[in-house]
């Protein structure tokens, strides 16, 4: 059940890198296509009348207006917002590529650049056990990095290969096991409800 899981994440992976590249767009995954859910400042208002279904795609549309024009200094605007902008950020973007194409896929794209600022912000949150598990993954991460990215190249084939024998195959399934525990989305959802001046524009 398991390995057809990651079998269908993996081609699911790959088949987003093939339209990514196609379309000249970055590595990175874009959740941002569709037009944001609000084309006003977040207010409490906002906060308070958005279902829990929507709250966390309007407060992560709204954030990703905030790059604007300047994505290529994507790092840098983020790391400048208060701490709960920045952890609702980041954790959207590792949630996304886990589920996606593992944390293989997460260190590979873009958003592999806030990997150790992400046990802070989980943690931040109240998602302790996530905080805990990506910790463990950066770990693996940093001291198998050339075995984990040895095959990757740039093309498809190279990164489909380096899903063999990845050490990091096994934080994707204890974090997919643990998010059917512990929503990671509600977590985050509770959270901007009972710090929403903290995203209020």
């Amino acid at each position: 059940m398991i390995k057809s899981m990651r079998q269908q994440i993996i081609t699911i992976g790959i088949i987003s890198i093939i339209i990514l590249s196609l379309f000249g767009c970055s590595e990175r995954i874009q959740q941002n296509n569709s037009k944001p859910s609000i084309q006003t400042p977040l207010t409490e208002h906002i906060i308070d009348t958005t279902s829990d279904e929507m709250l966390l795609k309007v407060v992560y549309d709204n954030l990703y207006r905030k790059l604007s024009a300047a994505y290529d200094k994507e790092y840098e605007i983020v790391m400048s917002w208060n701490k709960s902008r920045q952890a609702i950020y980041m954790i959207v973007q590792l949630e996304a590529e886990v589920n996606n194409g593992g944390y293989n896929q997460f260190y590979s794209n873009s958003s592999g650049q806030f990997a150790k600022a992400l046990p802070e912000a989980l943690k931040l949150v109240g998602a302790t056990k996530f905080a805990d598990l990506t910790e463990r993954a950066n770990n693996t991460f940093e001291k198998e990095k050339s075995k984990i990215t040895e095959h990757q190249d740039g093309t498809v084939e190279g990164f489909s290969k380096s899903y063999e024998n990845n050490p990091l195959n096994k934080f994707d399934d204890e974090f997919y096991k643990l998010n059917d525990a512990k929503n990671l989305q509600k977590i985050q959802v509770d959270y901007i409800r009972k710090n929403k001046k903290e995203f209020t524009d």
